[in-house]
């Protein structure tokens, strides 16, 4: 592999890119592409409707959790039609651990619309993708490029950090003015022929390659023409994702026991998981179960319509949601009157395994059987 001269960093790449630039980084890359990529269900086929299921799973998530929640999603769902025509719940039940539920909650409401206003087909340029729910920019880019081979950009977390090395952008990556700079340069480096190939190149060299913590430099194809490589400045660059800052919060989850049957609610619009099915659950004052018992029953019966008497710790759980880090201290109770109002009921044990729960509920629920 061909190295630049150590102490003499390459001039400012000017804009536009000089075209042997553009075609040595092409040519290395996809070169590289074809040795090194990834067997992938999804790269396993063009069809826009499985694109855009993997890209929306893909978002935040990585490729080895995604793997199996995919195949299992296609095979239920093998069309966009199916997705339209299914019932949320059995949607939200194979999205169940995968986090970020809106994601599903957007991609089944997408689906509708496509059936409705596409006659069940996906739409073929990025302005008309991004008018359905959940589809932005990315998205829709990933999925005109990737499924139909037509030159769209695309802009993701491994694309931006690559891409701010390469020409040693200076500015703040995540600013208006940084992603700006960013999606013009991935737009002038796209070919006009081959921007499936290319695109998928570009993410595939930025999660396995261009690192965030240490990036593997050596094995890189584009080494040559990095600039950040060449000044050493690498480590000095602006951050490309945005740090998060956490919130510790305590919360309480209340499995409430009448008979054979317990107690659980779906969460409405707003909540933290959106049509999903819960244990009465919420953000408590006191500590410990002779304090909180006031505030527990009282919190359930507003929650449910329930009367309870709450008893002993089960157990308490610990997870982290976006930005918040959550102790969930996770209590039995007995009914103790009340009437039951929607959107909670009374389910068996044996029926929550056929509900979507969040990730808490569903261990809680283990827990319990």
């Amino acid at each position: 592999m061909t190295r630049v001269a150590s102490g003499e960093p390459p001039a400012p790449l000017p804009a536009p890119l000089p075209a042997d630039y553009k075609s040595r980084l092409r040519r290395r890359l996809l070169a590289w592409y074809g040795r090194s990529a990834r067997d992938l269900p999804w790269r396993r086929t063009r069809d826009p409707y499985r694109v855009w299921v993997s890209e929306v799973m893909l978002q935040q998530t990585q490729v080895d959790t995604v793997r199996p929640y995919f195949e299992r999603f296609v095979e239920a769902f093998p069309t966009v039609a199916d997705l339209a025509a299914a019932d949320e719940e059995h949607v939200l039940r194979l999205w169940e651990g995968l986090g970020y539920y809106r994601r599903a909650r957007s991609l089944h409401a997408a689906a509708k619309q496509v059936v409705a206003e596409h006659g069940g087909r996906m739409p073929r340029e990025v302005a008309g993708l991004m008018t359905l729910p959940g589809i932005g920019r990315y998205t829709a880019g990933a999925v005109v490029s990737i499924a139909y081979d037509r030159p769209a950009p695309i802009l993701e977390a491994n694309t931006i950090r690559l891409l701010t090395r390469l020409v040693a952008y200076d500015g703040e990556p995540t600013s208006a003015a940084g992603q700006r700079r960013l999606w013009a340069l991935a737009e002038e480096l796209l070919p006009h022929k081959g921007a499936a190939r290319f695109n998928q190149a570009l993410m595939e060299l930025g999660a396995l390659v261009c690192k965030p913590a240490e990036p593997l430099c050596g094995e890189c194809p584009l080494e040559p023409l990095c600039r950040a490589r060449a000044e050493g400045s690498i480590g000095r660059l602006g951050a490309t994702t945005k740090k998060l800052r956490f919130t510790d919060t305590r919360e309480a989850a209340v499995v409430v026991r009448r008979g054979p049957s317990v107690l659980v609610r779906r969460c409405g619009e707003g909540e933290r998981w959106a049509g999903l099915w819960d244990f009465p659950r919420f953000a408590i004052d006191a500590e410990g179960p002779l304090f909180a018992a006031k505030e527990l029953a009282g919190k359930v019966l507003q929650q449910t319509g329930v009367r309870c008497e709450p008893g002993a710790l089960i157990t308490t759980l610990k997870h982290g949601v976006t930005r918040f880090r959550i102790t969930l201290d996770c209590y039995e109770a007995a009914a103790a009157g009340g009437r039951v109002r929607k959107p909670a009921r009374w389910v068996r044990p044996s029926e929550l395994a056929d509900l979507p729960l969040s990730v808490t509920g569903r261990k809680l629920s283990k827990l319990i059987l």
